[in-house]
């Protein structure tokens, strides 16, 4: 018996099986913690090599979530050989019955874990035909939590492609979305669109807590990206709050309701990034003039400036650190 061996594939097999767990069924708790370490390295080494670029960094998500299966299964199997290791005779060869190389035993775990059938060797009886019964059930249940997790994480990507082009389909910008809304004498079906984009928002922050590996999917269009998208949704706020005549403006309650959705947003990500927190410059404000032009009742501009109170402002610089780093400009009439 080796207790180095049994310590070690012990350790490694609870370590895996807790990160595992953690990431896969505790909705709250985000990834586990190794889960969590190799994404940040990953999203950082791959943000590093690529200098921010945006068309690298789109392979970021499929890579971390490609990584993250490899080496849960990976440690499982190896967990399993050195458990199988450290006992004394643990495996035998049915041919010859004679004791196992240290490359068998390896492939002796590897197709009990992937329950491929019978590869020739035979646990030992007693506590180590118990041992082969139990990697064998690990691998079925981890393999089966692995495949399933993948699905719901590209749906979930799915999800926030769909929320942000819903949002950027109707302007790349806040005053083309509030020039969309606008009929000629008010802002018919605005209400509704807002309570859809306010619950889109809520599910990408649920997702994002229960599949953390999401912040990493970075889209190639800008018009795909939810943080554009979230950045267009809380400058139209902003323009539907401050911006309009006071007769025009929207109840504050959905204004509010919307708002407090992308607050909820930004706090997950903010506790999901490495890089991005907040910058020491204030993004380009909404264009006023263009909605002027437009037709649309607006106040001046100085009394717009001057509704830009600390908090408004600091979420404005937070969304901008967000798009930074992303590698996006922020999106602006005034910019294009």
């Amino acid at each position: 018996m080796n207790p180095a061996y049994l310590a070690l594939g012990g350790l490694l097999l609870v370590g895996t099986v807790v990160d595992i767990l953690w990431t896969t069924l505790w909705a709250e708790g985000g990834a586990g913690p190794f889960t969590s370490k190799m994404m940040r390295w990953t999203w950082s080494a791959l943000e590093w090599g690529s200098g921010g670029r945006s068309r690298v960094l789109t392979f970021a998500g499929p890579v971390i979530l490609t990584l993250t299966l490899v080496f849960w299964l990976l440690f499982i199997w190896m967990g399993w050989a050195l458990l199988f290791a450290g006992g004394t005779d643990a495996i035998y060869n049915t041919g010859t019955g004679r004791a196992v190389s240290w490359a068998d035993t390896i492939y002796f775990a590897g197709y009990t874990v992937f329950t491929l059938g019978n590869g020739g060797f035979s646990p030992k009886e007693g506590v180590w035909q118990m041992a082969t019964v139990l990697a064998t059930a690990s691998g079925m249940l981890f393999v089966t939590l692995s495949v399933t997790y993948l699905l719901s994480v590209l749906s979930a990507v799915t999800q926030k492609h769909a929320f942000a082009g819903g949002v950027t389909g109707l302007g790349t910008d806040a005053d083309t979305v509030v020039r969309a809304f606008w009929d000629g004498e008010g802002f018919r079906g605005v209400d509704h669109q807002l309570d859809t984009f306010s619950d889109q928002v809520n599910t990408l922050t649920a997702n994002h807590k229960a599949y953390p590996i999401l912040h990493y999917f970075h889209s190639k269009q800008a018009e795909n990206d939810p943080i554009v998208a979230v950045v267009v949704l809380d400058e139209t706020l902003t323009l539907l709050r401050f911006g309009l005549a006071e007769r025009n403006r929207l109840s504050g309650a959905l204004l509010k309701g919307a708002r407090s959705s992308v607050e909820d947003y930004l706090s997950t990500l903010d506790a999901l990034s490495t890089s991005a927190g907040s910058v020491d410059r204030d993004p380009p404000p909404p264009d006023l003039d263009s909605l002027r032009d437009a037709g649309l009742p607006t106040v001046s501009g100085e009394r717009f400036a001057d509704s830009f109170d600390d908090d408004l402002n600091e979420r404005r610089r937070t969304l901008l650190a967000f798009v930074e780093s992303g590698g996006r400009e922020w999106p602006s009439t005034k910019e294009q």
